[in-house]
């Protein structure tokens, strides 16, 4: 499936009963996380659908977008878009493995479904460590490959076959399960700070189906939490070898305090105490 082809398709499917599920729970998550975060800039990579950045309050935000027809409606090649007004731009053409930001330039990326889309997902986070400031944060969410929408999207093929409809879920790529992002992110130099699974439900295409389950939810947390449908995960960026160095003026104040030891020339003419 090309990356075109996954953007067209990803907005139908979110408007389904379970998308709309789906995209409920992952925007709580996002609001909880994030309204927590300070720093100074911030980066939303991707599926604009969730608003990743509008409970923080950093003072300047941006989404980062590609295109699905090689050029965006606003902004140049390798652009991004800051969000003053509030309101999300669809489109700004960038690429998820040369993130147009300086080194160590960011406080907090989000990456909403993001490593599913890209064309190399371990160089999109090496982009985002490369990015990112030493403490800063990265939010991931992703479908997780162990879980019921998981299973329907591997068997796809095969209902497809006995006329069930197309349940693919709209992704360029295999899901990354949640091991497997971890192993990356702690590869990188990250230390994972928290995780969390949600949807248990099962990915029914009836709303009134999906309503009468809802009591799975809880169950689910309870008695098989690694098999939501998705997942959230938020990491730090950990640094080796620093150590942060105080004030300068506190140096000052300690060299000034100390004791002078002044050594004073003996005379020739005094006597030797000795």
């Amino acid at each position: 499936m090309t990356f075109s082809r996954w953007i067209i398709e990803i907005d139908p499917w979110l408007e389904t009963p379970y998308g709309r599920c789906v995209r409920e729970w992952e925007q709580a998550q996002l609001d909880r996380i994030v309204a927590d975060l300070f720093g100074f800039h911030a980066l939303q990579v991707g599926w604009p659908a969730v608003q990743g950045l509008r409970a923080n309050r950093m003072p300047h935000r941006w989404l980062l977008e590609r295109s699905a027809a090689g050029e965006g409606t606003t902004g140049g090649p390798g652009s991004v878009l800051p969000l003053s007004t509030g309101v999300l731009p669809l489109s700004v053409l960038a690429d998820f493995e040369a993130l147009p930001f300086p080194s160590q330039s960011l406080d907090l990326v989000v990456l909403p479904h993001t490593l599913e889309r890209a064309q190399d997902a371990h160089h999109t986070l090496r982009e985002v460590e490369r990015v990112l400031m030493p403490e800063g944060r990265v939010v991931v969410i992703g479908f997780n490959p162990a879980s019921l929408l998981g299973l329907q999207h591997r068997a796809a093929p095969l209902l497809q076959r006995l006329g069930r409809g197309d349940t693919r879920l709209p992704v360029a790529g295999d899901l990354i399960g949640w091991r497997r992002l971890r192993d990356w992110i702690r590869l990188l130099g990250f230390e994972i700070e928290q995780g969390q699974f949600g949807c248990y439900r099962p990915p029914f295409a009836s709303a009134r189906l999906l309503d009468r389950s809802a009591w799975v939810e809880d169950t689910g947390a309870r008695w098989w939490p690694v098999l939501g449908s998705v997942y959230v995960l938020q990491a730090v960026k950990r640094v080796r070898g620093m150590r942060l160095i105080g004030p300068a003026w506190k140096l000052r104040r300690q060299v000034g305090s100390a004791s002078t030891v002044v050594a004073q020339r003996q005379s020739r003419d005094e006597p030797s105490p000795i």
